[in-house]
């Protein structure tokens, strides 16, 4: 960076910084600082060339010590600032951090872009954040060590990348992984073997379900499944119910989007007796959603293990996935209606925005409703536990999600190829973490990330709740 010295009417500006490699008009914006003259009136001489906004630094030999001449008026007598123009690389790094809008990447220890790309999914989580960090350093009883440190390791995980711009290498967040699941520790011909990252996802969310339950079993579910779990009613006569942490994406021949692949995984085959035929027979068995999430995850079942190769292979297969996704038909009767009443007033908001008149039904009920994105999560009942209040009203769930995040994989082995994560922030801009790359994408790219060719294809998806107040 070269110094200069700018000489304007009686005043001479000493040691004033110029970044060669910014365009001129940022060094226009420096003296329009100390002089209260507009860039646009400013004449600046540089070896009796007039300065231009846009002209390229390197030719006009501008020399380091080298004293300018300015000419123009300024609007009003201005004073000098005490200090000098302060640089982004002169903040500290947590203000570098916060105006850079998106948090640090993660490097890769050795085939850890699995870990890598789970985690920075599980950070674009608010809520989750915000109980890792109430979360006591101190274990309770009620928790086994290994799961207390990998929980204490998350939290620490968490704050660092926050506060800092340069990649963050996970050495103790991955020791103790390693620790917790000695899966993730396996190693062929002395290098850390690829993983699964929905192995990772599925088991630090258990974790963590077991670490953040609440002291008194009487309260409310642990902070986990009331973000993440959701619960699946079988449609036989005993109506069982079982409790998940994500929706399976079924891919076949039949599949070419993702609302037709989770109908796909949620039926499946059940082997039992039967009265009529004396013998164990095959039912199909079919689950609806009987309570909803905060925030809904979804894998794509990508790989399957082959027999005649005996390895796992991977279906490339393209399918599409939304930005908003209606989960409404894949309910439960009793959870349908629910959703019915928010779903309508949803549908009264968006058809204002068009100007249309909202029905009578709902328009009884008065005007004072709106859209929120309020921290909480479902209780099953369609209202938002976290008893989030808006003029009085409750956050009620409407079946309605946005996607939030994408992680994809890249090759056609599990036991290979590269994990990346796309995560949507909260400015609504769309950041690729690529082990320690991060970089700006555009929305429209993100739905690409659908499979059919040896690109990135979405292999776990998440979306985000869209709540109502009423």
């Amino acid at each position: 960076m070269l110094t200069v010295s700018v000489k304007w009417q009686k005043k001479v500006f000493e040691s004033i910084e110029v970044d060669t490699l910014q365009p001129p008009y940022v060094f226009k914006a420096q003296l329009y600082d100390l002089s209260g003259v507009p860039p646009e009136r400013q004449k600046i001489m540089v070896k009796g060339r007039l300065l231009k906004d846009d002209a390229d630094w390197s030719k006009l030999g501008l020399k380091n010590g080298q004293k300018l001449m300015m000419m123009g008026t300024a609007d009003e007598i201005v004073k000098a600032p005490e200090k000098g123009p302060v640089f982004m690389e002169d903040l500290p790094e947590e203000e570098q951090a916060a105006n850079l809008g998106y948090s640090a990447g993660l490097v890769n220890l050795g085939n850890t872009c699995y870990m890598n790309s789970t985690m920075q999914c599980l950070k674009s989580v608010p809520e989750l954040k915000s109980e890792l960090s109430n979360y006591q350093s101190a274990r309770t009883k009620d928790v086994d060590q290994t799961s207390h440190m990998l929980t204490v390791a998350t939290r620490e995980l968490f704050r660092e990348l926050d506060k800092s711009v340069k990649a963050v290498a996970p050495m103790p967040f991955w020791m103790v992984l390693q620790k917790k699941y000695p899966q993730f520790a396996q190693l062929h011909n002395g290098n850390h073997m690829q993983q699964d990252a929905e192995e990772c996802w599925t088991q630090m969310l258990y974790t963590l379900s077991q670490s953040l339950k609440p002291p008194s079993p009487s309260e409310d579910p642990d902070a986990v499944r009331a973000l993440f779990g959701l619960n699946l009613r079988s449609s036989e006569e005993s109506s069982e119910t079982e409790s998940v942490f994500s929706l399976k994406c079924h891919i076949s021949h039949e599949v070419n989007h993702l609302h037709e692949g989770l109908k796909h995984g949620l039926k499946g085959e059940l082997e039992k007796t039967s009265p009529a035929l004396g013998r164990t027979a095959v039912y199909i068995k079919e689950s609806l959603i009987d309570s909803l999430p905060r925030y809904l995850t979804v894998q794509f079942v990508r790989f399957f293990w082959k027999r005649e190769s005996n390895q796992k292979a991977k279906i490339l297969r393209k399918v599409d996935y939304p930005l908003e996704l209606d989960i409404y038909d894949l309910c439960s009767e009793d959870l349908r209606k629910k959703l019915e009443a928010p779903r309508q007033k949803l549908r009264d908001i968006e058809g204002q925005k068009l100007g249309l008149q909202a029905s009578a039904k709902s328009s009884s009920n008065g005007d004072d409703v709106k859209m929120t994105d309020a921290e909480g999560s479902s209780n099953g009942s369609g209202e938002s536990s976290s008893g989030d209040q808006q003029g009085g009203a409750a956050s009620h769930m409407t079946g309605i999600y946005d996607l939030v995040s994408v992680l994809t994989h890249k090759g056609r082995s599990a036991d290979s190829g590269h994990y990346v994560s796309w995560v949507k922030q909260e400015s609504g801009k769309w950041v690729q973490y690529d082990d320690a790359n991060t970089s700006l994408q555009r929305e429209e790219d993100i739905t690409k990330l659908s499979g059919g060719g040896d690109w990135h294809m979405a292999y776990i998806v998440m979306y985000k709740a869209r709540l109502i107040s009423m």
